[in-house]
């Protein structure tokens, strides 16, 4: 039985036994959109747009945190299409929306990246990160212990916003 005294986060032992994003074979944004529309949901992919897709986050800061990615292998923010620029953002904004009606959030921050020494995880394939944040979503568990505690499981937030994306 689990020790009444301690936070358990069992999951982030796959983050951590996996060590950097980077190190993992093949690139999880190419990986992910290549697979069947069927392995969408099991994936986490909520949205295929034409040149890009939105999908959550596996080892989220906060409930609902996700990232816009094109389909084109591509690490340099200089050699995005005007068309790819246009559908990150506009996926950015659906999930903002989706965001807002199903979680509330007070605000959000946007951004990406760029580059290893920018903290880039997946250096070559670039994505906008999206998260939401609440009033005192921060507190001492990340300094103190390490984790982060999240109040709502991914396949949860999953359920809740995949109805907001058009399925294509």
């Amino acid at each position: 039985m689990p020790d009444p005294e301690r936070l358990w986060s069992p999951w982030r032992m796959e983050y951590i036994r996996r060590g950097d994003a980077g190190q993992r074979d093949g690139c999880l944004f190419c990986d992910l959109p290549a697979a069947p529309p069927e392995n969408d949901e099991a994936n986490h992919l909520l949205a295929r747009g034409k040149v890009s897709f939105a999908l959550l986050n596996a080892f989220p800061y906060n409930p609902g945190h996700l990232m816009v990615a094109p389909y084109r292998h591509v690490g340099d923010y200089t050699e995005l299409t005007a068309e790819e620029l246009a559908e990150i953002m506009a996926l950015a904004g659906d999930a903002i929306r989706a965001l807002s009606e199903e979680s509330g959030p007070h605000g959000y921050n946007l951004g990406m990246n760029l580059g290893q020494v920018a903290g880039a995880g997946i250096a070559d394939h670039l994505h906008l990160h999206l998260v939401p944040r609440w009033g005192g979503d921060t507190n001492f568990m990340p300094v103190v212990g390490q984790t982060k505690v999240l109040p709502e499981l991914l396949a949860e937030t999953d359920r809740r916003l995949r109805p907001h994306f058009p399925s294509t």
